[in-house]
């Protein structure tokens, strides 16, 4: 019988993303594909360090042991290697003993154009063209900014978010560039009651709220994961907020905004293994104290 990805939460991660391979990449840069080839293939037993969506990865897969014969969770390896130059990262992965059998080697073709027929979920790569791509066909994607050296690695998964064009589009987000704090106020009031329009994590956040809400562990225990809405929102746009989440059916577990200030120091407390958000500069701050993924704007 064939395996079906249909119902399961399908995060697709660049090989880049996965472990740390910054030192090959500037080889790739500098010295070029054969030098790169040749790299590789000396080197297909030397264990990689983990890379900035390692920690998300592995708590991801971690649900899986919680149902036993019921998966939750693919993680498929989207990469623009060959299969010549692949096998130290499956190498890796089996050091590690990550829980992952599935890949696309394009061998330096576009990525975008498989991420519908594995069914993805998530799209986390290094290269930002693939991730441009990527949402630009409507899949939850972010550009991963490298790992804070003192990463937390907690037993619950935790999941931080920003909220306008990350969860909700970016349309209040624009008025709010384009015309300033009072109209952005002045937009969410007359809107209060009107459900924002989805953003591209809108459907992510669906599928975690319904593992949360429909996960039975034979022992009883409580679903692991915890999710979060940083927000730079504040009142009075903090009610359609509310509203949206509730007319979505899903209920976030810690809720901030921040009205402008630093979301660093809160996102240090909450720990979250991965932190998405859309603007460069709040990423850069972030990516200092937690993992940080950057959500582009669909072109």
């Amino acid at each position: 019988m064939a395996f079906s990805l249909d119902n399961l939460l399908v995060v697709a991660i660049s090989s880049r993303a996965l472990f740390d391979l910054e030192v090959e990449e500037a080889i790739f840069q500098q010295q070029g594909l054969d030098a790169y080839r040749q790299h590789q293939l000396a080197n297909e037993n030397a264990m990689l360090k983990p890379g900035a969506g390692f920690a998300l990865v592995k708590a991801l897969l971690k649900l899986n042991a919680l149902t036993p014969g019921h998966r939750m969770v693919e993680v498929v390896i989207m990469s623009r290697n060959s299969s010549e130059t692949s096998l130290r990262i499956f190498n890796s992965i089996e050091h590690y003993g990550l829980d992952i059998t599935r890949a696309a080697l394009s061998g330096g073709a576009p990525l975008a154009p498989y991420l519908q027929a594995f069914n993805v979920s998530l799209f986390l790569s290094l290269h930002e063209d693939d991730v441009q791509a990527a949402i630009n066909s409507g899949v939850a994607s972010a550009l991963l900014y490298q790992m804070p050296e003192n990463a937390a690695d907690l037993e619950q998964i935790r999941i931080a978010f920003d909220g306008d064009a990350v969860i909700f589009s970016d349309e209040s987000e624009r008025i709010y560039q384009e015309q300033g704090v009072e109209a952005f106020e002045q937009h969410e009031r007359e809107n209060a009651k009107k459900p924002l329009p989805e953003g591209p994590f809108a459907r992510l956040l669906v599928a975690l709220s319904y593992l949360q809400n429909n996960f039975k562990a034979p022992d009883g225990r409580a679903f692991p994961l915890r999710t979060a809405l940083v927000t730079a929102r504040s009142s009075p746009a903090h009610e359609r907020v509310i509203r949206t989440l509730r007319a979505w059916n899903i209920a976030i577990d810690e809720t901030f905004f921040m009205g402008g200030v630093n979301k660093s120091a809160v996102l240090a407390a909450f720990k979250p293994h991965m932190f998405f958000d859309d603007q460069h500069g709040h990423c850069v701050k972030a990516a200092s104290v937690v993992p940080t993924g950057r959500v582009p704007l669909k072109q």
